[in-house]
C-alpha cells in the first residue's frame, strides 16, 4: 500500500504495519518504530507524508499514547520523522544511509529482489540479430501485438508444453507486470474484487489497487492451496477476476500439481470466474515432468501471462499474454492508453533466444538449483531453527521465523549491509511477520555471507537463532 504524499490515517497505518508488537512498553515502542522505519525506507511512506496524531494512532493500535510517543522519539533520533509543536509530524529521510561499520564502502547484499543476472547467451543473441534489426530500421517500428517471429516462437513454446497455441493468441508486452496491468484495465472497474493468494507477489497487489480494484485474499495452508477456501470466496465475494501463481509461487515456491489444477479449474468453471495465471517462474523447474499449463484445464477462463525476466534477463523488459484471439484483440486495443508497443530490438533478441531455447534454459536451471542448495546449506549452518520447504524450482525460499519479527529483522539487516523483504510485504493487509523471503540469485559467496549476517540480526532481536515450533513445515536441521 503506497501513500502518494499527503496524509496517512491511523487505521491505514495500522494495516500497513501488520504485526509489530512485543511484550513490554519499551519493546513495543521499538517494534513500532522499526515497523514505521521500514515503511519509510521502503518507500511506502514517502518523505513529507503527514503522520496521524499520537493520540489517534494510539487509539487505532489499542496501546498507550506513551508507547507511541516513545516510538516517535526513536524515529526522530534516526532522522526518519520531523515534528513541529502544534502542526504534527511528517516522514523524512536521514541525511546519509546507515552502513555496516566494518564494511563502510561495500554495496549492500541484495536479497530484496528475486532477479538473476543475464544468461551468457543473451550477448550472443544481441550479436546475431544486428542484421535483422538493421532491416527493421526502414519501417515505422510500431508493433502493437509484437513482432510476428517472437509471437510464433512463444506460441510454439506453449504448444510444446501441452497447450496448442497460435501466434494470434499471443500479445508481447513490457514484462508480466505490464501484462497484468493491461488485463486489469480491460476486465475490472473501480470497486471490483480480485481474488488473490495470501501471501502473493507484492507488485500484483499494487497493480490491482492501481486499477482501483480490491484484492480479496485466500490464505495458503502449509501444504499448498486452499481450494475449498477459494471456492467459498468465489461464491461469497463474487470477484470479477482472480490472480494465481501456480508454478513456483512467489514467495512460497510451491507448485500446484495436475490433480490440483483440475480441481481448481472445476471451481472456476462453476463460478464462471476468469483468472490471470502468472507463469513468470515456470521455466525454472529443477525436477522436470511438469503438469500442463493451467490454461489447458480451463480453456476460456485462464489468461496466462509470462516473462523473460527470470528465465533470460530482466533487462530485456519483455513479457506476453497468452489468451484467446478475441481477448488478445481487446487487450491490444486497451494497450493504447499505456503505450504503442514493445521495443523492436529486444523482441528480436528474445526471438533469437527462443530459436532453440532448451540448452540455455537447462544452463539456467542447473545454475539456479546450485544456488538454491547453497542458500539451503547456509540456512542450516547459520539459522538452524528457521524452517522452510525446499522448493523444486523458482527463485526463493520462504522461511518461517522464531517469532513475529520479520519487519525488525529486515530493518536491522540494513545496518549489516543486507536488504531483505519481510513477509508483511506479501500480505494484502500486512501481517505475515513470522516470514522472510530469501531469493537465491546472488553469487554463492554473497549468499552465504548474507545469511550469516541475517543470523546475527536474528540473534540481536531474539537472543538466539530462534524456534518456530511445529506447523507442518520441513525443519532446516
Amino acid at each position: 500500500m503506497v501513500v502518494l504524499g499527503g496524509r496517512v490515517s491511523g487505521l491505514r497505518l495500522v494495516r500497513m504495519l501488520g504485526e509489530w508488537r512485543e511484550h513490554g512498553s519499551r519493546q513495543g515502542s521499538a517494534g513500532l518504530a522499526a515497523g514505521i522505519r521500514l515503511l519509510v525506507l521502503d518507500g511506502q511512506l514517502p518523505p513529507d507524508t503527514a503522520l496521524p496524531a499520537e493520540r489517534q494512532l494510539a487509539t487505532a493500535l489499542g496501546v498507550s499514547r506513551t508507547l507511541v510517543a516513545t516510538a516517535w522519539d526513536l524515529l526522530r533520533a534516526d532522522g526518519l520523522i520531523v515534528s513541529r509543536r502544534g502542526s504534527g509530524s511528517w516522514t523524512a529521510l536521514p541525511a546519509a544511509p546507515a552502513r555496516p561499520p566494518a564494511d563502510s564502502g561495500e554495496q549492500p547484499l541484495d536479497l530484496a529482489r528475486a532477479a538473476p543476472a543475464a544468461l551468457s547467451g543473451v550477448a550472443h543473441a544481441i550479436d546475431a540479430v544486428r542484421g535483422a534489426f538493421a532491416a527493421e530500421l526502414a519501417g515505422h517500428g510500431y508493433y502493437e501485438y509484437g513482432i510476428e517471429v517472437l509471437r510464433e516462437r512463444i506460441a510454439e513454446r506453449y504448444t510444446a508444453r501441452g497447450l496448442p497455441t497460435a501466434p494470434d493468441q499471443v500479445l508481447i508486452t513490457n514484462g508480466a507486470h505490464h501484462a497484468l496491468a493491461l488485463v486489469l484495465r480491460m476486465m475490472t472497474g473501480p470497486g471490483d474484487r480480485v481474488l488473490v493468494e495470501q501471501p502473493t507477489y507484492p507488485n500484483a497487489i499494487e497493480a490491482i489497487r492501481a486499477a482501483h480494484a480490491v484484492p480479496v485474499p485466500v490464505s495458503m495452508p502449509a501444504d499448498g492451496w486452499d481450494l475449498d477456501g477459494i471456492e467459498a470466496t468465489l461464491r461469497q465475494a463474487a470477484p470479477r477476476l482472480g490472480y494465481f501463481v501456480v508454478d513456483f509461487h512467489n514467495p512460497t515456491g510451491r507448485r500446484l500439481d495436475a490433480e490440483g489444477r483440475g480441481r481448481l479449474a472445476a471451481v472456476l468453471r462453476r463460478a464462471r470466474t476468469p483468472v490471470v495465471v502468472d507463469e513468470t517462474m515456470v521455466e525454472l523447474d529443477f525436477v522436470g515432468d511438469p503438469p500442463p499449463p493451467m490454461a489447458a484445464f480451463a480453456a476460456g477462463l485462464v489468461i496466462t501471462v509470462g516473462s523473460a525476466s527470470k528465465s533470460h534477463w530482466g533487462g530485456l523488459r519483455l513479457g506476453w499474454v497468452r489468451a484467446s484471439a478475441e481477448v488478445i484483440q481487446r487487450l491490444a486495443a486497451a494497450r493504447n492508453a499505456f503505450d504503442l508497443g514493445s521495443p523492436v530490438f529486444e523482441q528480436l533478441v528474445l526471438a533469437e533466444l527462443y530459436t532453440d531455447p532448451e540448452p540455455m534454459l537447462r544452463e539456467r536451471r542447473a545454475a539456479t538449483a546450485d544456488l538454491r542448495d547453497v542458500l539451503v546449506g547456509a540456512l542450516r549452518t547459520h539459522c538452524p531453527d528457521w524452517t522452510f520447504q525446499v522448493p523444486d524450482g523458482g527463485l526463493s525460499v520462504w522461511c518461517a521465523l522464531p517469532a513475529p519479527i520479520g519487519t525488525r529483522i529486515a530493518v536491522g539487516a540494513q545496518n549489516f549491509g543486507v536488504r531483505v523483504v519481510p513477509g508483511a510485504r506479501f500480505g494484502v493487509y500486512g501481517g505475515l511477520e513470522r516470514w522472510l523471503r530469501l531469493p537465491y540469485t546472488l553469487p554463492a559467496p554473497q549468499l552465504v555471507e548474507a545469511v550469516r549476517r541475517l543470523s546475527l540480526v536474528a540473534r540481536s532481536v531474539t537472543g538466539s537463532a530462534g524456534s518456530v515450533g511445529s506447523d507442518g513445515l520441513i525443519p532446516v536441521a
